[in-house]
């Protein structure tokens, strides 16, 4: 199932995504696609109902499908990684392997699909990232197994939104990714429930400026997976419903990774095998 928020004109509304611009409301089961996640198994249950019975209208315009709880940002692909120890001149910390790392970004900074990203004013060189998210549907905590499985409500697609030049010097004081990525995080356009798709299963990834592809990646490159993220980030911790975690760049999924890099008033498209495309234009 793809759930959507779409604008309505009474408001964000939530709805099943039936086709290419065509939904059916939901608002009848759940006032909200965040509702929907909070409601477990059994709201779900219900969408899946309304949208077999329910009429199909076009939606005007989609917004970003829900409001995180929360928002991380791992490092996933060990490519990606590599190439970036490899820019420092250094080899990828043994580190890396024995847990995945992550960032806390800014949750409340979210970029629906079609809407424009500003540039920020205080940046020159600015970078967009392929990445998969999954969102988490429970309130839990040290989860393993199965059970960090089944925490996940389902899959988005992430546009990490990078300053590269704020970035460079924020790592180099050992502490960031920070103000770089705070400005802007795009999701969408649609949750995909977990029972539908599995990144595992190697999902292809696309990234496309103006129309032209630029890379293209799979998800089966994955190192660390979402449920041994989920597994890390659990243990000892609540996992909240609507939580969201990025998985990280996908190797080439970005223009540091090309030496090959955006300017304002291009249209920037991820695609994910399974979802669909994210897009966005860059303004100034």
């Amino acid at each position: 199932m793809k759930l959507v928020t779409w604008a309505h004109p009474d408001g964000p509304r939530p709805a099943g995504l039936t086709g290419t611009d065509t939904v059916v409301d939901l608002s009848g089961v759940a006032q909200s696609v965040d509702a929907l996640i909070e409601g477990g198994p059994e709201a779900l249950d219900r969408a899946r109902d309304a949208i077999r019975s329910g009429a199909s209208e076009a939606a005007v315009a989609l917004l970003a499908p829900l409001h995180p709880a929360s928002l991380r940002d791992f490092l996933a692909f060990e490519d990606h990684a590599k190439a970036g120890a490899a820019r420092r001149g250094e080899a990828l910390n043994p580190a890396w392997y024995r847990s995945p790392v992550s960032y806390k970004g800014n949750h409340r900074s979210i970029v629906g699909p079609g809407a424009d990203v500003a540039w920020p004013s205080w940046s020159e060189r600015l970078d967009f990232e392929l990445e998969v998210a999954c969102v988490i549907g429970i309130r839990s905590r040290d989860l393993a197994g199965a059970a960090a499985e089944r925490a996940i409500f389902g899959y988005t697609i992430m546009n990490d939104w990078s300053a590269r030049d704020v970035q460079r010097d924020e790592m180099a004081m050992r502490l960031g990714p920070a103000k770089s990525k705070d400005f802007a995080t795009s999701l969408g356009p649609c949750i995909v429930t977990a029972d539908e798709i599995d990144p595992r299963d190697g999902l292809t990834m696309v990234a496309r400026v103006n129309g032209e592809e630029w890379t293209r990646a799979s998800t089966a490159a994955m190192h660390w997976t979402f449920p041994k993220m989920i597994a890390h980030v659990s243990a000892g911790e609540d996992v909240w419903p609507r939580d969201v975690y990025g998985s990280g760049t996908a190797f080439g999924g970005c223009g540091l990774d090309l030496d090959r890099w955006i300017s304002p008033g291009d249209v920037v498209e991820l695609e994910v095998e399974g979802i669909g495309v994210l897009r966005n234009r860059v303004v100034r």
